[in-house]
């Protein structure tokens, strides 16, 4: 190997002589892995420089220099000085920062860095997949007093400025903020004050899908019906006494009279909006005090300007045209009544959308059995510490993580795995907390417990997952920022051109159209038409055993167009087995494999392992060998039962003189099918071929053949010797293989192909597959596999099957398609429903639209977008 670079543009490390292309840039030569590197290089050189050589283009900008930020991170795991060089190297190469500098024995690092062009998560994430953790905390809070987009974007902008936090991420859905924050800088009681200081409400214990949670939404829920009730009573008399000559009795009373019973209506229409309509004044007033404005900006200015209009009308009808005089109470009492529902309706739909988290809850046993001081007894699961032996019994569930100890049994996993078929349990084998036991009793050593059981990570898994965004989301919540504002001004302009140019009496049609502008605007369709969607399509995966690490993850994996597959483990079991024994005239299968075996028995070899495995499987009884001998590069020797017996290769055979006759030709056959052949002697004589292999999973060749019924391109990826690869892929019809590619390797191919311009997915199970992982788009661990995989992985398969792939993948085609059904919905709805309620049509063919027709469907249009998301729970998975 020659001496390695680093490539400017994607970091990666290769071989200078063995770069693709070069570029000599101010004195310093800049290899490249692709001509596609070399390109972006060569369109914006300055920004790939590393921070040694930017620091001599600063004073050509000055502008990047003014807003340079500083970050100090405690950094964990550092050992020696070579740990803190291969950290700054690390995070001087990312493009944005201006310098790193990493002290060992203070174990921290200070970086310099362009806030416009990389963010801090990134710089962290350059960090740990260096093998480092930084002292980073997490925090879930809920967050009361939330509903629209514009809501969003405040927290997250006020959590943002608060010193030590790195990232906020808000999530209207679940109604939480989940914050990546330095302890060192700040704290939970200053981030929870950034919230109630812009008019929301902290609050502890409610996580999304708990009982806590599910029981306040309760309330929420009953409180909103309770006023949705009161307002819907009161808007009955209202609307009847409102227009009294449409009704016999009322068309003959005097005006004065008629202004009488108005007054009662407009008092009568004061609880209805002080309190029917509470939040939505409170909210009002909360962000006016921050100087901003919400959904609730909107609902009170436009009920409260029909209220004052009327009761206007009421107290002074003499400054309004004769006969032109009429309240709007009405429009008061209702378009709070149907905006209260509507919130109704629409916390019940939310509520149905976390029902995987809710569902993964109530998996958990309630109790547990264990033995203590000699003596069986039943504690509560909370209860259960490592090391405590646990007894299950037949139907009973398994209360937390362990490893079998005593006893056998087989257990239901699907609730886990989305497996159907249950697993056997024997002595050693690990058992999952919630799975279900089915027809023996066993004991077991509980080894995770609390927090630390496979269930408590994955519902953890999910419900950050369910409040991440995806990309898309981004830009909604940036136009979402910009909207009540824009609605204020057409409401304005509305009241304006109507109140200059409309018809007689003016202010009372540029009244009712720039209120019925405002009442119609429904940012809240905008803010949840993703993460509802989100929420409900990453509870479906999990529900399936398809663990998804964020939105981001989810929105990638539908623009998937290369899925490489490592070969062991993936496509394979990952472990040698017994294929095929082949024996010569006068030798039996039997007699050969038991020979062979009782040589083997007690060898560490995964080969010798292997045929031991097949000989007990096959009920032979193994006998004592004698005289065991292994011979370096060839095989090994030994007698048995009197017998000699040779076990190994064609060079063994031959150099002992034994010619392998037709055995010979075999042999060549099961190597080009990708399997191991070894010849076996007895007594001088060729007895027989046994072929040993990693086998294809049951399911492989129908997930790969799905998954090239997606459209996909699928790749093999593996270290064996061409001949090999080719019989595997052969076996499962992949048509691209990539051979004898080592383990340090494995990254660079995966970038090279993204080099081609595809979206690259990576699926592996083992350390060595944590570099690839990382560097695809999206990167696939089998769940079976190692932590290390798993925590470099975007989406983990709990079951271990390529089936999760095809499902991830079909899961995340299904989301996005339902985020952009209710997106376009969303936009549609405000873009048709504010022009037609500003009047468009009037000039035309004489219509104006209503206040109460206008809360209605602003009312019903969330309800529709939570509705429309919650059609992916009828989602189902396609057998492969």
């Amino acid at each position: 190997m020659g001496i390695m670079a680093t490539d400017p543009v994607c970091g990666m490390e290769i071989d200078e002589e063995a770069a693709a292309a070069s570029r000599s840039y101010d004195g310093a030569t800049f290899c490249f892995c692709s001509d596609a590197c070399a390109a972006r290089f060569d369109a914006a050189p300055q920004q790939y420089l590393p921070a040694a050589l930017r620091g001599e283009h600063q004073a050509a900008e000055p502008a990047a220099v003014d807003a340079a930020e500083e970050l100090r991170l405690p950094i964990s795991g550092m050992t020696c000085h070579h740990c803190a060089e291969t950290i700054r190297v690390a995070v001087a190469a990312l493009p944005g920062v201006m310098a790193a500098h990493v002290n060992h024995a203070a174990g921290e690092g200070t970086v310099r860095y362009d806030p416009s062009r990389i963010e801090v998560p990134r710089i962290i994430e350059a960090i740990e997949a260096k093998g480092f953790q930084t002292g980073v905390l997490k925090l879930t809070v809920g967050i009361a007093g939330m509903h629209c987009a514009s809501c969003v974007t405040k927290v997250e902008g006020a959590l943002g400025r608060v010193r030590g936090v790195l990232a906020a991420t808000v999530d209207l859905a679940t109604e939480t903020a989940r914050v990546s924050y330095l302890p060192a800088e700040t704290s939970v009681a200053a981030i929870e004050a950034a919230i109630a200081a812009n008019g929301y409400r902290p609050k502890k214990g409610e996580e999304p899908g708990t009982p806590s949670e599910q029981e306040a939404r309760e309330r929420e829920y009953h409180g909103l019906l309770a006023k949705f009730w009161f307002a819907a009573v009161i808007s009955l008399p209202v609307i009847i006494l409102g227009y009294p000559s449409y009704f016999p009795g009322l068309r003959d009373l005097s005006f004065s009279s008629i202004r009488l019973i108005w007054g009662g209506l407009g008092l009568l229409t004061l609880p209805v909006l002080f309190w029917s309509g509470q939040h939505f004044f409170t909210g009002a007033v909360a962000a006016l005090r921050h100087r901003s404005a919400n959904m609730n900006t909107l609902i009170a200015l436009g009920t409260s300007a029909a209220w004052l209009y009327s009761t206007v009308v009421v107290l002074a009808p003499s400054i309004f045209p004769e006969g032109n005089v009429e309240p709007f109470y009405d429009v008061v009492a209702v378009v709070i009544a149907l905006v209260v529902l509507g919130q109704a309706l629409e916390l019940r739909a939310k509520g149905r959308t976390s029902e995987a988290i809710q569902k993964l809850i109530g998996l958990q046993a309630k109790t547990a059995r264990v033995l203590r001081d000699g003596r069986e007894q039943d504690i509560p699961v909370e209860e259960v510490l490592r090391g405590d032996v646990v007894i299950v019994r037949p139907g009973q569930k398994v209360p937390v993580d362990g490893e079998v100890i005593e006893g056998s049994s087989t257990v239901d996993e699907s609730m886990i795995t989305g497996e159907s078929i249950p697993v056997e349990k024997h002595a050693g084998d690990e058992v999952i907390g919630a799975t279900l036991n089915k027809t023996g009793s066993f004991r077991f050593k509980a080894t995770k417990v609390g927090k630390e059981t496979m269930l408590a990570q994955i519902v953890k898994m999910v419900q950050e997952a369910q409040s991440s965004k995806a990309p898309i989301a981004r830009l909604v919540d940036v136009i979402s920022g910009y909207f009540v504002p824009v609605v204020m001004v057409i409401g304005v302009l509305t009241f304006v051109v109507w109140f200059d140019f409309g018809p007689s009496p003016r202010v009372v049609y540029a009244l009712i159209t720039a209120v019925t502008v405002l009442i119609i605007a429904c940012p809240c369709a905008l803010g949840l038409a993703t993460p509802m969607s989100l929420m409900v399509g990453i509870g479906k995966g999990a529900e399936h055993g398809i663990l998804i690490r964020n939105g981001e993850a989810l929105e990638t994996a539908q623009r998937i167009g290369a899925v490489v597959l490592d070969k062991t483990g993936t496509i394979t079991v990952g472990e040698p087995s017994l294929t095929d024994v082949r024996v010569s005239e006068g030798f039996t299968d039997d007699e050969v494999l038991r020979l062979a075996a009782s040589v083997e028995r007690g060898s560490e070899h995964p080969l010798g392992e292997a045929i031991v495995r097949g000989a007990e499987g096959r009920g032979l009884s193994l006998e004592a060998a004698e005289g065991f001998q292994a011979i370096p590069g060839h095989g090994v020797e030994a007698r048995v039962q009197g017998r000699h017996v040779l076990l190994g290769n064609l060079k063994l055979l031959r150099q002992r003189g034994i010619e392998p006759g037709p055995l010979a030709e075999a042999s060549a056959a099961l190597a080009d099918d990708g399997k191991t052949p070894m010849f076996v002697a007895i007594d001088g004589r060729a007895a027989g071929i046994i072929a040993v292999a990693d086998t294809v999973k049951a399911d492989s060749v129908a997930a790969i053949q799905a998954l090239k019924r997606l459209g996909l391109e699928v790749i093999m990826l593996t270290g064996d010797n061409a001949r090999t690869a080719a019989a595997i892929g052969r076996q499962v019809r992949i048509d691209r293989v990539l051979a004898e590619v080592l383990p340090e390797d494995k990254a660079q191919n995966v970038h090279l192909l993204q080099a081609e311009g595809k979206v690259v997915a990576m699926v592996g199970d083992g350390i060595n597959d944590a570099p690839a992982l990382a560097q695809a788009d999206v990167g696939l661990a089998i769940g079976t596999g190692t932590d290390v995989a798993i925590e470099a992985a975007d989406i983990t398969l709990i079951k271990g099957s390529l089936r999760g792939v095809v499902h991830a993948i079909a899961i995340s085609r299904a989301t996005m398609r339902n985020i952009k059904q209710n997106l376009f919905g969303a936009f549609i709805y405000n873009a048709l429903g504010i022009p037609i309620a500003a009047g468009v049509l009037y000039p035309f063919f004489g219509l104006l639209l209503s206040p109460i027709i206008a809360g209605a469907a602003m009312a019903f249009s969330s309800v529709t977008v939570v509705s429309n998301a919650n059609r992916l729970r009828r989602f189902t998975m396609r057998e492969v």
